[in-house]
C-alpha cells in the first residue's frame, strides 16, 4: 500500500531517494505500524519528537500499535531548541 512520508528539519537526511522537498511516497506492507516505518527509515527514535498521521498526534506509547492505512501521511519532526 502507498503512504506518504514527511520528514522535517534535521530528519530530512533520512528521506529515501525520490523525495521532493521534504516528502516522498513510500510503499509499505499491510499492517505496518508507525514504529515499523520509523525503523525502516533508520530514524533515531529519540529524534522522532512530534509524530502526526494526517495531522493527528501519535503519542510515543501508540507508535508501536498504530497501524498505517492506505493513503495516510506520516509526518515527523525532531525536537526543536532555540531561544
Amino acid at each position: 500500500m502507498l503512504i506518504t512520508i514527511k520528514l522535517f528539519a534535521s530528519l530530512d537526511k533520512y528521506l529515501p531517494d525520490g523525495a521532493v522537498k521534504n516528502q516522498v511516497p513510500m510503499t509499505v506492507e499491510e499492517g505496518v505500524t508507525v514504529l515499523d516505518v520509523i525503523k525502516s527509515l533508520k530514524l533515531p527514535q529519540e529524534h522522532c519528537h512530534l509524530v502526526l498521521i494526517d495531522g493527528v498526534y501519535v503519542a510515543p506509547t501508540e507508535r508501536e500499535t498504530r497501524i498505517m492505512a492506505e493513503g495516510e501521511a506520516l509526518a515527523i519532526w525532531p525536537p526543536v531548541a532555540g531561544g
